[in-house]
């Protein structure tokens, strides 16, 4: 009887946030189609992740606006304010709602006007936020009883809530819940993660439907792809581990005062000026890793195009984290792997014609990511949701994900020693 009165506020909170925090994502992803359309000219789709007929000035302007603009409202959100973290947020520090709200509506204006960095980040802490919310208002009207535990595990629910409802994909969601911010598994914390990422991703889908966020073509994996994926676990599980490192240092020395209104307005007249004949390095990395799973011949230009992605998406996102915007790292990983999957697939595919460039770029986004998030069953599962893979990519992509990720605990644990 005791334990039924603790489930039933729980189990009322986890269908409540489901449907509070897919309507959050819901409107984030609108209001990033919003910006898109009026700053870029276009609707965003797997088809045309980046838009690549307007004018090259058009793509200039629109990043270097946007940047200008929201480094306008950071500056002024960050005078008696600093963005907290979803796991500072699991350990008691308070989101303040509004607040939270605006830094993360800027990370979509942000994202959506053109500028290098992830957009997953702030679906995520909107969340979190709301659940927080949750849990202070049940506390003051004396509604509900929840401990201390069910609400840092709401917390967490909705944080990968908010991801669900975003990319449509509720396994990541629960399992960025359970993996990476609850970090404890059992019959409780697996059914409210997975029930209230499922509702956000019904209602994300209003807006964003079923279709595959990136377009792989035969989804059909050899086993002849093993022995790729074993080579490129190590390749990336050193290649992801460094781009973790570098987040790392970036986000240690994020600017947040006054030279807030130039160096992130002078970055985005870098990437502006990029984008204007590259616009595969816009936004949160869809374009560029488009751009390398749609790669099927072998073509000089292509493979430089590529490899001069690979280094300014890369270079810019961490730049960008450095001059004070603020967003995820989790896409653009994914856009790197995906580049370093082609270019070190060519040689594999001489040898072995069975294997395809897309599934090296599929096989290098999910390492990758694996190594550069540390989360190894969510990278696993992640692209496995946003690209609708069957069952044949299992083995060479979990091989894969266990090989670079216990190359990246090695590498971290040789550096502490």
């Amino acid at each position: 009887m005791k334990e039924t009165k603790k489930n039933i506020p729980l189990a009322v909170a986890t269908v409540a946030l489901g449907i509070i925090v897919g309507f959050s994502s819901l409107i984030l992803s609108a209001i990033l189609d919003i910006t898109e359309h009026y700053f870029l000219n276009f609707n965003e789709t797997n088809r045309m992740p980046v838009n690549i007929s307007i004018f090259p000035i058009h793509r200039f302007l629109s990043v270097f606006i946007g940047g200008a603009i929201a480094a306008i409202v950071w500056y002024l959100l960050q005078l008696h304010y600093r963005p907290v973290s979803i796991k500072n947020a699991l350990n008691g520090k308070r989101m303040p709602l509004n607040k939270t709200m605006i830094h993360v509506v800027t990370q979509i204006f942000f994202v959506g006007t053109g500028n290098s960095i992830g957009r997953e980040l702030a679906p995520r802490e909107a969340g979190a936020a709301i659940a927080q919310k949750w849990g202070k208002a049940l506390d003051r009207y004396h509604l509900f009883h929840l401990d201390s535990e069910d609400k840092r595990l709401l917390v967490a629910a909705a944080a990968g809530a908010g991801f669900a409802g975003v990319y449509i994909a509720p396994i990541t969601g629960t399992i960025f819940c359970l993996e990476i911010l609850y970090q404890r598994i059992n019959a409780r914390s697996v059914s409210v993660s997975l029930i209230m990422s499922v509702i956000a991703t019904m209602i994300g889908s209003i807006l964003k439907g079923f279709e595959p966020y990136y377009i792989v073509g035969s989804r059909n994996f050899s086993l002849i792809s093993v022995p790729f994926a074993v080579i490129l676990g190590v390749l990336l599980g050193v290649a992801g581990t460094w781009f973790k490192r570098g987040v790392a240092i970036a986000s240690a020395h994020r600017v947040t005062n006054n030279h807030l209104f130039w160096q992130l307005p002078l970055l985005s007249l870098s990437t502006g000026i990029i984008a204007a004949f590259y616009p595969q390095i816009m936004g949160n990395g869809r374009g560029l890793a488009q751009l390398a799973m749609n790669t099927t011949t072998i073509d000089k230009q292509i493979l430089l195009a590529l490899l001069f992605g690979l280094f300014a998406k890369v270079i810019i996102t961490l730049f960008t984290i450095k001059c004070g915007g603020y967003g995820g790292t989790l896409t653009p990983s994914i856009a790197a792997g995906a580049v370093i999957g082609v270019l070190l697939g060519i040689p594999y595919i001489h040898l072995f014609p069975l294997v395809t460039l897309t599934q090296c770029a599929v096989i290098g986004a999910t390492l990758f990511l694996a190594a550069s998030q540390q989360a190894p069953l969510m990278a696993l599962f992640m692209l496995f949701e946003v690209c609708h893979l069957n069952f044949t990519a299992f083995i060479p992509l979990g091989i894969g994900v266990a090989i670079s990720i216990g190359i990246s605990k090695w590498l971290q644990g040789a550096t502490k020693e």
